[in-house]
């Protein structure tokens, strides 16, 4: 009787091993882990949302530092991938003492800000990112138990479309946008900023209507004027 539990078990471990080894080629570029036994369908989606956006954002802030050279200029010693490092290691706090330790929505408030003499890019592309990974309740990823707000995430999508306008409507004492994005009068017109920032309001948007929908929840919807908004609720 042993002999013959020991060769079941002999026959599971050789399957089970099997099944390993062939689901990394049978999952496309993600690879089978034990943690996703702990995940809903959800959960993945969520996942690759805020997988998504965090790539956008890395995206944006490379396009900034190029159309706007001068604000890496502003601390000595850093480049656009000092920075990227900065703005998405996993473990980074996105509190910095060039921005007076600002984080989240009052960081972006900075970018804007006539007195702020310090980086605007690193001020907006870390608000914004602070703001995200608030708006997914700061874990990196999401288990079965895990729930989210989809006001927070609501909000975060309105936020981003208040930064696109102050984008381009605000400007300095001298006239000039704070930052530069979309193309001046006299360049060729120039919209992959405004597809990049459409992409991300579109993704923030989607996930609040999923777990809305998942909790059988309403979302308040804001109705308010750009040109007088202030940042909502959406993150620190």
């Amino acid at each position: 009787m042993s002999s013959a539990i020991t060769g079941k078990r002999v026959i599971l471990i050789a399957l089970l091993s099997l099944l390993l080894a062939l689901l990394p080629a049978c999952s496309g570029s993600r690879p089978f882990r034990f943690q996703n036994l702990t995940k809903s369908d959800i959960d993945l989606v969520v996942d690759a949302h805020q997988e998504k956006v965090l790539s956008h954002l890395r995206s944006l802030m490379v396009k900034l530092y190029k159309r706007n050279p001068r604000e890496l200029q502003k601390a000595s010693g850093h480049t656009i991938n000092s920075r990227l490092h900065q703005a998405f290691a996993p473990s980074s706090p996105l509190s910095f003492a060039e921005l007076d330790n600002q984080q989240g929505t009052a960081a972006m408030d900075l970018c804007f800000d006539p007195e702020f003499t310090g980086d605007r890019v690193l001020a907006l592309v870390t608000g914004l990112a602070g703001m995200i990974r608030n708006s997914y309740e700061n874990r990196p990823e999401q288990f079965m138990f895990d729930s989210l707000d989809e006001q927070k995430l609501y909000n975060s999508a309105r936020n981003i479309e208040i930064a696109v306008w102050r984008l381009s409507n605000k400007q300095n004492r001298n006239g000039e946008p704070f930052l530069l994005t979309n193309n001046r009068e006299d360049e060729e017109a120039n919209l992959s900023f405004e597809r990049l920032f459409g992409k991300l309001i579109a993704l923030q948007d989607m996930m609040a209507r999923i777990t809305a929908d998942k909790g059988n929840r309403t979302i308040n919807m804001v109705v308010h004027s750009m040109a007088s908004a202030a940042f909502l609720p959406a993150g620190l």
